[in-house]
Parts: C-alpha cells; structure tokens; sequence
C-alpha cells in the first residue's frame, strides 16, 4: 500500500492548478440516465471516486469515452463523454455502492427515466451516519413505492413520477440532487424547499437547465422544477473544486508561503477567506484565480463553526484545525455536520498538536513547532490534514493509508513538489 514521506519545514512558492470538484463531478455523471443523448463533461478530475462512478454508470449500460489531454497542470482538456442510449439494467450492486457513498445518486435518475431501481443501501461511513431516508420519504412523496429488501432500496412508479412539494427536515446535499435528477422528468411541478445551496448542487442545476430542464430559484433554498417530457445532451464544465482549493491555501498559510492557486473561484470561497484572514493570512484575488501568503508575521488562532454553504464547510475543519494548531494562542473549532469528524485528533497528537475534543467541539492550543512522526489516516479530509501537518513540521512524517486522499486529490504530491515540498510517494506494501 502507497505511503508518502514528507521532510516539513519549506515556505511553498509557486502556482498550483486547481481542478475540477469531485463532489460536482459525481453528481453531473448520473445526469447522463436521464437522456439517450451524450452527456460531455470537461473539468472532469481523474480520482479513483471518478472511476468508481465510471464503472458504475458503465454496468447500466453507459458508454463512456474519453477525450482531451491532461497538459498545464490541470484537466480543462479533458472530457467525459457519457451515453445512455439505452439502460440495460436498473440494479446498482453493492460490490460498486460501498466503495463510494454518491452511488446512491443513480437512485432518482433510474427511477425517472425507467419507472424502477434496485440500489444497494450505501452502509457505513467513516466520518458518520449519513442516511438516505430523506430521499426516500421524497421520492415516496413523488409517487414511488419503496422497499427496502436485503440491504436493496426497490423502488417503483407506475408511469410518470408526480410533482410534489417537499420540505427537507434538514439540509441534505445528495437528496437534494436526488430529487432534482428525478423532478426533470416528472409530471408538474416540483418544489424543494430547505434545499441545499453548496456550489455543487448548483453546478448540477446548471447542468440540467443546459439538458433542457426547467429549473428556477437556482443557488437559493428553494427550487422549482418544472417536469418535462425529456432532456437531451450537452456539453458542461464541472465546477472548480473549492476543497482542493482550501486545501491548498491551508498548504501556503502553515508553511508561511506564497501560491497563487490556478482556476480557484474566489467567490465560492467566502467562508474559508474569512476564516484565514481572521488568522492573518493574505488572500486577493487575481486574474488567474486567487493568491494566499502567510510570509510576513505570525499567524493567530480563531473559532470555527461548520455549516451548511455558505457557511464554514465541514470538508475543510481538518485541514484548519492542522492551521490552528500552528498559530498563536487558542482556536475552539465545532463540528455541527458529522459526529466522527475528528478522527484525525489522535494522529495529530502524535505530532505534538494540543488539541481537547470535548462532545462536538476541540480546543486547539498552538505550538511553536509539529514534529515528523509516522501517521495513519482515517478518511479522505483526515488524509489531506496530515499532509498539511507534514509539510509544516520539523524532520520526517510518514502518512499510511493514502488511498484516502486518491479518492479526492489528484497528484496532490506532484503539485506541492513544483512549490518546493519535499515530498513523495513510497510505493508498495508497507507496515500499516
């Protein structure tokens, strides 16, 4: 199993390309179930989760081919092309939904364009419980009769599925792509109120409007849908990844670098700007993206809240939290989102972090200086901390398990090597 080993302790200077995000990427793939016609996404990241989806959407019956190349650093050139022509089988099989929790997405697009689905329940997840039964009392709400058989959602409707209006009890991200997926070919309108509002769920909206779908309120809490007959294809470009993007910034600020991060979308960052200037990093804007530097002072502690967009997003707390605990004085960060989201506390400890966790809150206490240790991640957000602890510690770290972090960055060695990182991956079985 792949490690990588990191000698901490080098200013980042430099540019890195920011891509396409995975989380956007694989909502816009099963968008291709609900037409016959060739769905091209370009932007379109190459992480093991991506392929994931590939293979899933590929034993539907979707033909896949891909096009473009993968030069200056990011993927604009590269292209999905997705048909489905014709939809072979309905069943997404549990082998393929547990590597990835997002399979769960083909639910609302099989159901409208086939009139039935069988889909693996996803199980477990490292990082919380994440049920599906917010998608299911929708879809129930739109006409689909349900069963839930031998860890199998089976789920019918006679016809068309029917407009509804539906009020999320709370905000779900994968629901509310669900049921938008599915509200494009009901009968009438549909409306989901309390809908997510994350610039995913937006990138989808805007890739179904380009499909033919009558979608308003787009990026607001409530979405209208006006079901119509059919969609045909398009051509999209997923959205820049606005995690890989706060990754990377946290990178320049805890080495107390200077990197300019190619094609990030400034304005989708409010929260994480907020939060690092709070600290005393420097973030502006520029041409090409957006530029971070912490070279100048040091930087300070501050509270963190994660929220539903726009507010602080919970993909980003532990790579903050790794910040914090570099700065100066003491940070209180709460996690309102997932229950075992700081499963990375014991690791960074061993690194010389001070970090309390008290219910869903910790207390971060800076220290002048982490030191290199061997570590071992847990998730993919956890994955992407560790690095980030490396890079701004004294002597040698050694981060096990990064098939976590292949799942959502894509040659994350490679680009903070060209800003001077002394990193790199060790292949091959090694001691866990």
């Amino acid at each position: 199993m792949d490690r990588i080993r990191i000698h901490g302790g080098v200013p980042l200077k430099g540019t890195i390309a920011i891509g396409g995000a995975k989380n956007a990427a694989l909502a816009l793939m099963p968008a291709c179930l609900l037409t016959d016609q060739t769905l091209a996404l370009s932007n379109l990241p190459h992480l093991v989760d991506i392929t994931t989806m590939a293979n899933l959407l590929a034993q539907h019956g979707v033909t896949l081919a891909l096009n473009g190349d993968s030069r200056h650093g990011g993927h604009t050139g590269r292209v999905l092309e997705l048909t489905a022509g014709t939809i072979t089988n309905t069943t997404a099989p549990y082998d393929l939904v547990r590597k990835m929790r997002a399979s769960v997405l083909v639910l609302g697009p099989l159901l409208a364009r086939c009139g039935q689905a069988k889909v693996s329940l996803p199980g477990g997840c490292a990082i919380g419980t994440r049920p599906v039964d917010l998608h299911l009392k929708a879809l129930e709400q739109m006409g689909a009769e349900i069963e839930l058989q031998e860890g199998y959602i089976n789920a019918r409707v006679k016809g068309r599925l029917k407009g509804a209006h539906i009020i999320f009890p709370q905000i779900t991200v994968g629901g509310t792509e669900n049921l938008m997926m599915a509200a494009t070919l009901a009968e009438g309108e549909t409306v989901i109120a309390n809908a997510a509002r994350e610039p995913e769920v937006t990138d989808l909206a805007l890739c179904l409007v380009a499909m033919g779908a009558k979608i308003s309120g787009i990026g607001s809490g409530t979405l209208r849908i006006e079901g119509v007959d059919r969609l045909h294809g398009a051509e999209y470009s997923v959205v820049p990844d606005r995690i890989e993007t706060g990754t990377y910034a946290v990178a320049a600020a805890i080495t107390r670098g200077d990197v300019e991060l190619v094609g990030a979308r400034f304005d989708l960052m409010e929260a994480v700007i907020k939060t690092l200037t709070e600290c005393g990093v420097s973030v502006e804007e520029t041409p090409r993206g957006m530029r971070v530097k912490a070279d100048t002072g040091d930087l300070v502690g501050t509270d963190i809240m994660t929220e539903p967009y726009p507010g602080f997003p919970t993909d980003m707390q532990a790579q903050l939290m790794v910040l914090m605990a570099t700065a100066k004085g003491a940070s209180m960060i709460t996690e309102t989102i997932f229950e075992n989201r700081f499963m990375h506390v014991p690791e960074l400890m061993r690194m010389g972090a001070r970090v309390n966790v008290h219910g869903a809150s910790a207390i971060v206490r800076g220290v002048p200086r982490l030191s290199g240790a061997p570590v071992m991640a847990t998730d993919l957000r956890a994955s992407s901390s560790l690095i980030l602890a490396g890079l701004a510690a004294e002597g040698e770290t050694i981060v096990n398990r990064v098939y976590h972090l292949d799942r959502g960055y894509e040659r994350v060695e490679e680009k903070l090597a060209a800003c001077g990182a002394q990193i790199e991956r060790l292949k091959g079985d090694a001691a866990e």
